[in-house]
Parts: C-alpha cells; sequence; structure tokens
C-alpha cells in the first residue's frame, strides 16, 4: 500500500479485514492497532495535534514545551521505540541536542509496506534498526533486528514505549495484567508480587514503576482489557529478551506544554532497562533484584528479537 495521511502526518497502512495498523514514517511510531469491527484503536492519539519531527522548532512550536522531550513529543504516537537511550539525557548530553529516548523516535524511517506486511528501517548513532509487521489474523507480528555498525562494544537500552489512550483507556475501568514478580517505584519504594490492577484517575497515579517479570516462565506478556468495548489488548515477548515493564501514567495533572492538564495516558514501557534514566545513570545502577539493567551489544553484533500484539473481543480479563 502506498503513503498515507494520517492526522495529518505521512505514514504507511496495511490492514487484513480484522486489523488496521498504521506506522509514521517520521519517530517510526505505529500510531493506531484499530479493531475493524468495532473501529477502536487502543494506542493513544495525543489531545494535541502533531507535526513531523523535522519541522520541529523550539522558537516557533512553545506549545510542545521547552526540554530535551519538546521535539518527541511534536510527533508522538501511540507505540513510541526507545533505541540506545531510555529517558531523558543528561545536562551534558542535553545541552549538546540529545533527546528524550534517543533519537529514533525523532528521525525519518525508511518505510515500505505490503497487503499485510510492513518494514522500516533507522540508523541512529552507530546502530541499524529494522523492524518487520506481519499481520496474522488478529494477531501483528513483531521482528526486530538491532546491529552495532561500530567496533566497540556498547552498552544500550532498547525499550518498546506503548502508550494506551482513550477511547480504550477509561479511568476506573480499562483493566491490566501482567506476570510481575517484584517491583519498585522510581521514588525507591519496594514491594513485591504486585498484581497490576485498573487504569486510575488519582494523582499519584502519575509516577512510574518498574516490574520484574516472571524469569522463570519463557514468555512474558501485559493484557489490557476495556469493559465498555469488550477488547482485550495483549502484546507477548521472550521474558529473556525484554525483562522489565515499567508503568506510568497521567491523569489530567501534568499542566505544562503540550500537556496542558488534559491528557489521559498509560505507559506499558517492556524493554531491557527498569527506568527512564540518562545512560550514565542506567550504567550505575548495573543490577535491580539482581538482574541487568541495560544490554551489552558487542562491536558489529546484530540481534534479533520477535514479539506479538493481539487485540480482540473477550468477555472479560482472562485470569492469569
Amino acid at each position: 500500500m502506498s503513503e498515507i495521511i494520517y492526522c495529518g502526518r505521512r505514514a504507511h497502512q496495511i490492514e487484513n479485514g480484522q486489523l488496521q495498523v498504521v506506522v509514521l514514517v517520521e519517530g517510526g511510531h505505529i500510531a493506531a492497532i484499530t479493531h475493524l469491527r468495532t473501529g477502536i484503536n487502543p494506542l493513544w492519539t495525543p489531545p494535541w495535534a502533531t507535526i513531523e519531527p523535522s519541522h520541529y522548532d523550539v522558537a516557533r512550536h512553545p506549545e510542545y514545551g521547552v526540554g530535551s522531550e519538546s521535539r518527541l513529543l511534536a510527533g508522538i504516537h501511540g507505540h513510541n521505540l526507545c533505541l540506545d537511550t531510555f529517558g531523558a539525557p543528561s545536562e551534558a548530553e542535553t545541552a549538546a541536542g540529545a533527546m528524550v529516548h534517543g533519537e529514533a523516535g525523532v528521525i525519518p524511517w525508511a518505510v515500505k509496506s505490503g497487503v499485510d506486511t510492513l518494514f522500516a528501517e533507522v540508523e541512529s548513532a552507530p546502530l541499524r534498526f529494522t523492524r518487520g509487521l506481519r499481520l496474522d489474523g488478529e494477531r501483528l507480528y513483531f521482528e526486530e533486528t538491532l546491529t552495532n555498525l561500530s567496533g566497540e562494544d556498547r552498552p544500550i537500552a532498547w525499550t518498546q514505549h506503548v502508550t494506551l489512550g482513550p477511547p480504550f483507556l477509561e479511568a476506573g475501568q480499562t483493566q491490566f495484567a501482567a506476570p510481575t514478580v517484584r517491583e519498585q517505584d522510581l521514588e525507591d519504594g519496594v514491594h513485591q508480587h504486585v498484581t497490576l490492577e485498573r487504569f486510575t484517575s488519582e494523582p499519584s497515579a502519575s509516577g512510574y514503576t518498574a516490574h520484574l517479570l516472571d524469569p522463570a516462565r519463557e514468555n512474558a506478556n501485559f493484557l489490557a482489557y476495556s469493559p465498555r468495548y469488550r477488547l482485550l489488548l495483549g502484546y507477548v515477548w521472550r521474558t529473556t529478551d525484554f525483562p522489565w515493564l515499567g508503568t506510568w501514567e497521567e491523569y489530567l495533572e501534568r499542566k505544562i506544554p503540550p500537556w496542558n492538564g488534559r491528557t489521559e495516558t498509560r505507559g506499558m514501557e517492556f524493554g531491557v532497562s527498569p527506568f527512564p534514566e540518562s545512560r550514565r545513570q542506567m550504567i550505575d545502577r548495573g543490577r535491580l533484584f539482581g538482574t541487568p539493567t541495560y544490554r551489552w551489544l558487542c562491536a558489529r553484533e546484530t540481534v534479533t528479537v520477535n514479539y506479538y500484539a493481539f487485540l480482540r473481543t473477550a468477555t472479560h480479563l482472562p485470569e492469569r
């Protein structure tokens, strides 16, 4: 299928009669996984109008804020790839022009789409990343390949920042589950055997929590269920590929641009790192609960991971 325009953005679209998937050219964001029978896309569409990140200029676009995340927020949608870094850059990195979550979410991707497959590639820093997407029934299959182009071993972050939003996401209604065994708040409050529950409307919900996924399971997952639409969204991946699941939610609390006190969203962020933080902090942390907080990518090494998302009707959130 040829390039389309989605929410004013350059994009590619694939569908198979059950699901429709939209990928933005700039930033590579998976903007939509739409259940065609109900017309519902569980992924987050920001309440502000987004632009191509290449068009962003801090002086001309103050509506997106003035921090290191502004270029990303100007173009963000749905499922965003955080690559090489996960979180805010250090002061020195910010001064040098670094951005939150690395460059992959703001630079153009080479995207090609077929009938029910899509291939995207991006080069960022000394890395080459490719993502293949394939629809099969109610499943969207991902194959991601990452290559270190340099002659040096590199410590990296690699997180799938899956962000959900209305109408699928509703305060006090949308239900969540994942096979987690331990958690830690960003503020260092430690708890054990946590069960994810509902999207809430409490101010305290704006914090970030890292969950260690059950290492005894070959596969990890998260589930999100909308009772109103009777839709179940899930992502499934190998636990050894992405041992961490981070959760955060925003409910009308952030008053600064572009949030402006009108944003409802929840991030379900699975990857190789527990927290969004600078590369230095990530390396200094080293391990949490005995599990590494980043991944080494050896010189000239290529690694491939596979996972899938599904979206289907259901009468309830399945028991774990």
